[in-house]
């Protein structure tokens, strides 16, 4: 190859590897507890649709839940957290018809409305009704 090539051809690989878009939203932590009759939902999903605006996947925070009921939200890709902002929360479609509870499931009709602060929101416990 010769060797004007091989700078031009280095660089763009560089910025093919490192991305050159802009930098992700600014996020902040958000944890919790899912719990129903009083015991922790241990299998499924969590997701935090935003309550207005945003259609794109990358804009819906989601977290499995953990053995004792909790999570821990990440943006993908963006990494861990949620931007500032209202959502509507639902649990994975298996998690609410397996506790018959089908409303939790939908972001039109789930009664769960949460606001994240710019501080972000931790412990926040999350109870079927």
């Amino acid at each position: 190859m010769p060797a004007r090539l091989v700078l031009p051809l280095l660089a763009a690989l560089s910025l093919a590897l490192t991305g050159c878009g802009e930098p992700g939203p600014k996020l902040t932590p958000v944890s919790g507890k899912v719990v129903f009759k009083g015991q922790p939902l241990t299998s499924g999903s969590v997701f935090f649709h935003p309550a207005e605006g945003s259609t794109e996947p990358k804009d819906t925070p989601s977290s499995q839940l953990q053995l004792d009921g909790s999570f821990k939200l990440v943006s993908v890709p963006w990494g861990d957290g949620a931007k500032p902002g209202k959502y509507r929360v639902v649990l994975s479609s298996a998690l609410a018809g397996g506790i018959k509870k089908p409303e939790y499931a939908d972001p039109k009709k789930t009664p769960w409305v949460v606001d994240v602060p710019e501080t972000g929101l931790t412990d926040h416990v999350l109870e079927v009704k």
